[in-house]
């Protein structure tokens, strides 16, 4: 297991070497407009996956996936030659997902944001159904009833204690327990 930090180094350069090849080496007709977004490298560094992105419709991912496919080996060796690794790691592309994931999540809030609007252009003329204040009050005439306090001596159990009797508990001659545990 190599270090987490080698294997992130590592896959920032070949992220670096990927993107240049691409932007300059590799001329393949079929290369759309191509971004490599991020690489992630496995703890022995030996494979290595490059996510990109690519600037179109399905028909330019799919010609933009063909030219990476046919292109792997000149980059793989490429890769190997620029960071002087003993094993050169395989490269494997992927098309990253996060810009639909992204396109979803930006959906999802403008549904949300016209339904909230529809909400506020409802509520704009919008009155209570029965009184605007429903809970009853007393009138200035009314006066309310004042609490009875509770009886402290005729009601046991409720209010402060009343006087109680402890049964008397009778006295056994003898040692005491101290003298059971000294045998």
């Amino acid at each position: 297991m190599a270090d987490p930090n080698r294997a992130r180094r590592l896959a920032d350069r070949i992220r670096e070497i990927v993107a240049g090849m691409l932007g300059s080496r590799i001329k393949d007709p079929r290369l759309g407009f191509v971004t490599v977004t991020d690489v992630r490298v496995t703890g022995d560094l030996q494979h290595a996956t490059v996510f990109y992105t690519v600037l179109g419709d399905a028909a330019d991912r799919a010609g933009t996936a063909a030219a990476l496919r046919s292109a792997r080996g000149i980059i793989r060796s490429e890769v190997g030659h620029r960071t002087g690794l003993r094993l050169t790691p395989s490269l494997e592309f992927q098309l990253d997902a996060v810009p639909e994931g992204a396109n979803e999540i930006e959906d999802a809030v403008r549904a949300a944001r016209e339904r909230d609007a529809q909400l506020a252009a409802a509520a704009r003329g919008a009155t209570y159904a029965g009184d605007p204040d429903p809970y009853r009050k007393p009138s200035d005439d009314e006066a309310e009833p004042e609490p009875e306090a509770p009886d402290v001596g005729t009601s046991p159990g409720f209010g402060a204690p009343g006087p109680q009797s402890v049964p008397s508990v009778p006295s056994v001659p003898g040692p005491g327990p101290a003298a059971a545990y000294q045998a």
